[in-house]
Order: C-alpha cells, then sequence, then structure tokens
C-alpha cells in the first residue's frame, strides 16, 4: 500500500538550465504577461532557483544569466519599464485605484519611485476621478442600495484602506444622489 499523497508515478527532474532554455522561458512569460525588467528577472531567478533544487544543482552556478537574459529583451526592445509604467497606472485608474496604491503595486514590480511619479504625473485621469471609480464599482457611499447611513463607517474604511484621504472618501460617502457627477451615475 502506498502512502497517502503518492500516485505511484515517478517524476522525471526537470530538463538542465541552459540560457537558450531560459531565454525560451523569458520569452513564453512575455507573450502572456506585460512586466517591467525587475520582474521578468525575479521571474527566472525563481525558475532557476527551482530547477536547481529539483536536479540537485548548484544554483550560484548561474548568477548573473537571468540579468543577462533581461537585458537582451530590454534590447530588442521586448522591455521597456516607461511603457509598462504608464500602461499599469492608466490600467489600475481605470480600476479605481488612488496615487498611493498604484506606487505600491509598481514599486512592488520593481519600479523605481522617480518612475512611478513621472508615469502618475503624466497620466490625465484624477484621484478625484479615481476614487468615484472606486466608489462606483464598490457601491460605497451615493451607490449604496438602502442603509448608507448604518454603513457610513465601513464605506469610510474601504474608502481608506484603497488609500484615498479621509477628506475625500468622506466627501464622496456622504454625498447625495444630486452630488454624483454625470460621468458616474449610474443608468
Amino acid at each position: 500500500m502506498r502512502p497517502s499523497g503518492q500516485t505511484g508515478v515517478e517524476r522525471r527532474p526537470p530538463k538542465p538550465i541552459d540560457a537558450a532554455r531560459l531565454e525560451r522561458a523569458a520569452l513564453h512569460y512575455l507573450e502572456r504577461y506585460a512586466s517591467s525588467s525587475d520582474n521578468l528577472r525575479r521571474v527566472l531567478e525563481r525558475r532557476i532557483a527551482r530547477t536547481c533544487r529539483l536536479r540537485g544543482d548548484d544554483p550560484s552556478a548561474f548568477d548573473g544569466l537571468a540579468q543577462t537574459i533581461v537585458e537582451r529583451c530590454v534590447k530588442a526592445g521586448l522591455l521597456d519599464d516607461r511603457t509598462y509604467a504608464r500602461g499599469q497606472v492608466a490600467s489600475l485608474r481605470r480600476r479605481g485605484l488612488s496615487a498611493r496604491a498604484i506606487a505600491a503595486r509598481l514599486a512592488a514590480k520593481g519600479l523605481d519611485r522617480e518612475l512611478a511619479g513621472t508615469a502618475l504625473h503624466e497620466d490625465p485621469a484624477t484621484d478625484d476621478e479615481a476614487a468615484w471609480t472606486f466608489a462606483r464599482r464598490r457601491r460605497l457611499g451615493p451607490f449604496r442600495r438602502g442603509g448608507r447611513a448604518e454603513h457610513r463607517d465601513r464605506d469610510m474604511a474601504a474608502m481608506a484602506r484603497a488609500g484615498y484621504p479621509f477628506g475625500l472618501a468622506r466627501g464622496i460617502v456622504d454625498a447625495g444622489d444630486e452630488d454624483v457627477p454625470d460621468a458616474f451615475r449610474l443608468p
């Protein structure tokens, strides 16, 4: 009888790491996802570490290989952190994220503050518009169907967690139906 969790099928170790195989993995990743150069480097380094762990190889033998592949992708025009930052800012603004939340997400993807700040500054959307979008999407304040008074604190807390300043959050949560900008009115 087999111990639980074992299927009886022996797994083959992954194929050995080489520059060509890792470059194909990078291209496959970039076909599926937009990425910053630092994020792609981390993805490749995790792949190297996992493969080395499963094969019993020494990961220090591949130091710098991920960075070399990232540099090749940048030279080939497959990676551009500035374009990536602009696209992420526009996408996250459409979803209603605050400038603070967007900056945190860009930092998590390995973009420096200056580049994130430039992308945020170049974006035509404002925090006010994003806050109204967020409130509409989450059905907060004037978008809530009944029971607004009982849920006021909860709505304020959601706006604060999303990174909006207190004054802006209070203005939106306490807004009446007539105060909602036309662009954000529900049909």
